[in-house]
């Protein structure tokens, strides 16, 4: 018998909006889940009578492209009257009057909010891992993290606790967590989204983006998230919708350039796991068999370290801390914010132009694909505990030396995606990335739709039968 969690968010959607499901019967089988089987760190708050409420009370007819679907916010939204700690202590007790625009625009497309997902301390790690709850667990390899910051939102995906979920992606905090656990996660162009565009903050680095379970569930969610009001800050980035059409479709011969460079080769030890290099050989056969030119895309990017450090610095000044919340914050944090708060205006205007030279360069090295294959991750799911104890220096380095492919495209202000395309000898999945020109979104959803099928079902973790 087909279970709810085992049908797609796409196939769900459709029976909702057919009248063959309701909003009570499929919020109440996820909070179920929820109850039963968070034990992996998903989530950080859950707030199941407020969800059950309010799927009792949607009226058809259905209004909203989520109309009935249950989803989550990750721990950095507000939500007014719901606990929103930002995945750290010195917020423990913080509930908000008002809602963020994100929260209200998924309220308004027909959402049913079940609650917080957790992240790492406001975002800013690769790792969630907050010393405020548990972390949250690769569902595979449980004594392992699930990456970040956007962990909880990819391990409630992974294990079938959320149909798919909403998460931001800052430097790779969607596709990192995404590729750890092995879900499909997408990262859209800089100004494609009305809320969580990157055009909102001085470095434009955090966007919000979609994770599903299938590539055609993200095209889904990117389409509802597209279509949020209110308007703020989208610039109608060029390309094709609705994006699940794309997902559907053969995408036709294209050419594609391959690399596994990545900017920080010069100033940190990159290894690449032959799993990691065998699920990138993999896609890349997969990709030429398919009647697309694969060419080594040849790209040698310079000066990335300097300038990535002084907008990681940065991000972290913004953070309001005063000296009672400096006491609480995790140490990283705190000589994240100093080191921020100690930058002049003189190398905080030179970081960002030089972003602004890296995003031009990277833009024209890739102008003759139509998209760009690089491995997701170097590294296999390191385990619980491995980025404590350490210098904040060397926390960074290890953090670029398990994930060394994702923050370039968010200073290059590009889309890209990442799936699971092969396994590991333990039976892990093992992720690609997919780089596309600006607004190439249809692009890449059509691109990993087609490896999606040459890959044929994988596996889904453990407790997913629980």
């Amino acid at each position: 018998m087909t279970r709810l969690h085992d049908m797609s968010l796409t196939a769900q959607v459709r029976g909702l909006r057919d009248g063959d499901l309701s909003p009570v019967e499929v919020v109440g089988h996820y909070l179920d889940r929820i109850e039963r089987l968070d034990d992996l760190g998903a989530f950080a708050e859950v707030t199941a009578n407020a969800a059950v409420r309010r799927a009792a009370g949607l009226e058809r007819p259905a209004r909203g492209s989520l109309w009935g679907v249950p989803l989550a916010d990750k721990d950095l939204v507000a939500r007014a009257g719901v606990p929103t700690r930002y995945g750290s202590r010195s917020r423990e007790d913080h509930v908000p009057a008002a809602s963020d625009p994100l929260a209200i625009a998924l309220d308004a497309a027909g959402a049913v909010n079940v609650g917080k997902t957790s992240t790492s301390e406001f975002g800013l790690t690769g790792f969630t891992e907050p010393l405020i709850h548990a972390p949250a667990r690769d569902p595979w390899r449980p004594s392992a993290g699930a990456g970040g910051s956007s962990g909880g939102a990819a391990v409630a995906v992974a294990v079938g606790l959320l149909p798919a979920a909403v998460g931001s992606d800052g430097g790779g905090s969607i596709r990192i967590p995404s590729a750890t656990v092995g879900v499909v996660g997408l990262k859209p162009s800089r100004g494609r989204l009305p809320i969580g565009s990157g055009l909102d903050s001085p470095d434009q680095l955090s966007v919000t983006g979609p994770i599903a379970r299938t590539v055609e569930d993200a095209g889904l969610l990117l389409d509802a998230l597209v279509s949020l009001s209110p308007f703020p800050y989208a610039t109608g980035a060029p390309g094709a919708g609705p994006f699940v059409d794309a997902a559907r479709r053969d995408p036709g011969p294209l050419r594609l350039g391959t690399t596994t460079v990545s900017p920080w080769d010069d100033s940190e030890d990159i290894v690449l796991d032959a799993a990691a290099r065998d699920a990138f050989s993999t896609a890349a056969a997969w990709f030429a068999d398919a009647g697309h030119d694969v060419t080594d895309a040849d790209w040698h990017p310079v000066g990335y370290p300097d300038l990535f450090h002084v907008l990681w610095r940065a991000s972290a000044a913004r953070i309001p801390l005063d000296e009672a919340d400096a006491a609480l914050v995790e140490p990283l944090t705190a000589w994240l914010v100093e080191e921020g708060r100690r930058l002049s205006a003189v190398e905080l205007l030179g970081g960002l132009a030089a972003a602004r030279a890296f995003e031009r360069r990277t833009v024209a090295d890739f102008s003759r694909f139509d998209a760009v294959l690089t491995p997701a991750l170097a590294q296999p799911p390191q385990p619980v505990g491995a980025y404590a104890g350490h210098s904040p220096e060397r926390t960074f380095a290890m953090q670029v030396e398990y994930a060394p492919y994702s923050s370039f495209v968010n200073v290059a202000g590009l889309p890209a995606l990442t799936l699971p395309v092969t396994a590991d000898p333990s039976g892990h999945p093992v992720s690609v990335q997919l780089v596309g020109r600006p607004g190439g979104e249809a692009v890449l959803l059509s691109l990993a739709a087609q490896l999606e099928r040459r890959r044929g079902p994988l596996p889904h973790p453990p407790v997913w039968d629980a």
